[in-house]
């Protein structure tokens, strides 16, 4: 009995733990922000603020996220996607955000963009090279090789 009670304590603080944010992030975040708000140079928050700022954020994640599941799944869809979020922010009240948060994604895709294209063009090159690198009668293969193209486009 006492084993059983032993590891499902030592289940729960891991997954608690898995769950926490990174307290380094949630830390340099807060500064940030109130050093932003505030004039003074040096601002000292407690060990059980940034704890109450980590619990927090972890919460609102986790309502957004289901929010944002529920709206996927009455799309009849399994994948969450950046629309679903913003719906799911202004479901939750939090409206204000969606402007903000869309100029956020579009400089992040835009940074990614060339990167992605850039992947993209490698991917493409090194699967011309393998189709002449393939003897004549390997049809099927190449065949396959542009099935898997088609997936890693439509994933991506």
């Amino acid at each position: 009995m006492a084993e059983a009670e032993k590891e499902t304590v030592v289940t729960e603080k891991v997954v608690a733990e898995a769950e926490e944010l990174p307290k380094a992030i949630v830390r340099r975040l807060v500064k940030d922000k109130l050093s932003q708000l505030s004039s003074d140079s040096e601002i000292s928050v407690f060990r059980e603020a940034l704890e109450a700022f980590s619990d927090s954020a972890r919460i609102f994640i986790h309502y957004l996220s289901a929010t944002a599941n529920d709206i996927c799944k009455e799309s009849k869809r399994q994948t969450i996607n950046a629309e679903d979020v913003f719906k799911a922010l202004e479901e939750i009240e939090f409206s204000e955000y969606v402007g903000p948060l869309r100029a956020s994604l579009e400089d992040f895709r835009k940074k990614n963009g060339g990167k992605r294209s850039l992947s993209s063009k490698t991917k493409e090159t090194n699967k011309k090279a393998k189709k002449k690198d393939l003897p004549s009668g390997s049809e099927t293969q190449n065949k396959d090789d542009e099935n898997e193209s088609n997936k890693e486009d439509n994933a991506d």
